[in-house]
């Protein structure tokens, strides 16, 4: 029956929905939830909610607790450094291949985009709409060196290991007052890839991801 696409499709649709509300923060860590209420929360049906559980569980997003039911999993220290150091091993790699095959047109607007945004933390006048632009400008050239490997398994892994950032972000160091180190600390990344040096790349991307994994767990 998988095979027929429907049910897939339907899989795949209850993932998006559940991690979408997950986000948006309409689910928090921690909390417990039923599979009633991820059925009313997705707008999706039991059945899919029941296929979507393991795999949720499998990729750490939720656990199932005897006598209790669903709880979304924590943001603790040991998820905060286990996620920062998958990251480091990928983006490191990433940032170096990158750095050597990345179109000049690509890394121009790239750049526009984050001088743009450091122009508007400089000036003082930060709205929520403005920082709220800032972090997706972060989060982009991060998916953007990841896409550049063109490799779907690597990708898969990312993308929920980029989940867990984000729910990381949410509750420990968002970007709110903090547009202007981390629009340097990309461009100084930039600089480095628009070089065409690796091993500098390599150097500012690290440097990049242990100050805001300093900062998450330093909160």
């Amino acid at each position: 029956m998988d095979e027929g696409g429907e049910p897939i499709r339907l899989r795949e649709r209850a993932y998006a929905s559940f991690t979408r509300h997950l986000l948006a923060r309409d689910v928090r860590p921690g909390q417990f939830v039923s599979q009633r209420e991820l059925v009313a929360l997705t707008g999706l049906p039991l059945g899919a909610i029941r296929e979507l559980v393991p795999r949720l569980e499998a990729e750490g997003l939720l656990i199932t607790v005897p006598q209790r039911g669903i709880q979304i999993a924590h943001i603790d220290l040991n998820l905060i450094r286990e996620a920062f150091q998958f990251r480091l091993f990928l983006e490191r790699e990433a940032v170096a291949l990158f750095t050597a095959s990345a179109p000049d047109t690509l890394l121009a607007r790239l750049r526009r985009e984050h001088e743009d945004a450091l122009a508007r933390g400089l000036s003082g006048d930060l709205t929520p709409d403005i920082e709220e632009q800032a972090q997706a400008i972060d989060w982009n050239l991060h998916d953007t060196i990841i896409d550049a490997l063109d490799n779907e398994i690597i990708a898969k892994a990312y993308r929920v290991n980029s989940i867990k950032m984000r729910l990381i972000n949410q509750e420990r160091f968002r970007i709110d007052g903090r547009v202007v180190p981390v629009m340097r600390e990309h461009l100084a990344i930039l600089d480095a890839i628009e070089s065409r040096e690796p091993q500098r790349a390599v150097e500012a991307m690290t440097q990049h991801i242990d100050n805001a994994r300093n900062l998450a767990l330093r909160v």
